[in-house]
């Protein structure tokens, strides 16, 4: 009971303030506050306590976006990735990260145009291998992309994934109905048979 009763005082008190903020710390303790942290990340909530919507973008950002949404290709310790992803987020281009660590994400690059070069920039249905600032600010003019970032407050990118992510384990398919009353019957315990009873005195 207190610890709600706490927790209502701080979202009223950042009700006043416009924001309330959730996040753990190290310990794994959660904390409410008014204020984000010095370090790390939290997440915004409503008065109802519920993660706050994601920002709108400007029309015209939203509009290259859907025409030609970006896509960054990247692996682990990548110099060039790490130039190219600052790029955009100095820029303010929405983008989707993907990852290329297994064969299968590497089939994944080459059906987006990439070779075994990262990264790889895809501003729509164009490919650019390799970190060349010209040549990715020249792409992103091409598809009308701001030169100077227009993102809301708050707007945060969505975390990296896989290029090629791991499908859910398969079931089992469900036995034909005649498979299904032959392997009933063949789990049924077999009934031996019971001898007949005769007559005591009768004679074959």
């Amino acid at each position: 009971m207190r610890a709600a009763a706490a927790f209502a005082l701080v979202v009223a008190a950042a009700a006043a303030h416009g924001q309330t903020y959730k996040w753990k710390d190290a310990a794994g303790v959660v904390h409410y506050s008014d204020t984000p942290p010095a370090k790390g990340t939290a997440q915004v909530l409503r008065p109802d306590n519920r993660p706050e919507a994601a920002p709108s973008l400007p029309y015209e950002l939203a509009r290259a976006a859907k025409l030609h949404p970006v896509t960054l290709y990247t692996t682990a310790r990548c110099d060039a990735c790490d130039q190219g992803r600052a790029l955009l987020r100095a820029r303010g281009i929405p983008f989707a990260e993907k990852t290329v660590n297994t064969a299968e994400d590497r089939e994944q690059l080459h059906r987006a145009g990439g070779k075994d070069e990262l990264p790889l920039l895809v501003v729509g249905n164009r490919p650019v291998t390799g970190f060349a600032a010209g040549a990715w600010n020249e792409a992103l003019d091409a598809a009308s992309y701001p030169r100077k970032t227009m993102l809301p407050p708050g707007y945060r990118t969505g975390a990296s994934e896989a290029a090629a992510p791991v499908p859910p384990p398969r079931l089992p398919a469900p036995p034909a109905p005649d498979e299904a009353a032959a392997q009933a019957e063949r789990q049924q315990p077999r009934q031996q048979p019971q001898p007949k009873k005769t007559p005591p005195d009768f004679q074959f």
